[in-house]
């Protein structure tokens, strides 16, 4: 695990190309094996493929989501706040297992905060993804992460770099 978080990072540039079916089963698997807080499990997750789709969520926020528009998938995390008071814990930790997953198997991934994000002036980037999805306003969205074959390279953070004055003990 160590070794993974090493060389993660952030990747927002995807091949053209669909991800292999094998590949969308592990990330299924693992999101649904996510750790939830007295097992309730809060959470919905779209698996967002269509080209169309992808291009309307990469218009979700004012800034920082247009690179979804190239992405062969978006993971779209929900959560119902009926369903549990710690769904915005349950589901970060659901889309980190994603980010985590996707670059355990040589895929790239980048997080897209939607909760407490605006599409424009008018509208809430949860309102936007919750119209764009057709899902109404009982599931909360949470974020989106973009998931595909990484175009680009990037070296992972050297420790030094890391913020050790963070660690008290």
């Amino acid at each position: 695990m160590l070794e993974l978080l090493r060389k993660r990072r952030s990747i927002r540039k995807f091949r053209k190309e669909p991800l292999p079916e094998e590949a969308l089963a592990a990330l299924k698997e693992a999101v649904l094996r996510s750790p939830s807080s007295r097992g309730l499990n809060p959470w919905t997750f779209f698996f967002v493929q269509d080209p169309e789709v992808l291009g309307k969520l990469s218009c979700a926020k004012e800034h920082g989501a247009g690179f979804l528009k190239n992405a062969p998938l978006a993971v779209v995390v929900c959560g119902d706040d009926a369903v549990s008071d710690v769904w915005i814990e349950d589901c970060s930790i659901a889309a980190l297992v994603v980010h985590l997953t996707a670059e355990s198997l040589g895929l790239g991934g980048c997080w897209i905060q939607i909760r407490n994000r605006r599409h424009d002036a008018g509208t809430t980037s949860e309102d936007y993804v919750q119209d764009v999805l057709g899902i109404g306003r009982t599931l909360r969205v949470l974020a989106m992460v973009a998931v595909g074959i990484p175009d680009e390279a990037k070296a992972g953070h050297p420790f030094g770099s890391l913020d050790q004055g963070k660690i008290i003990g």
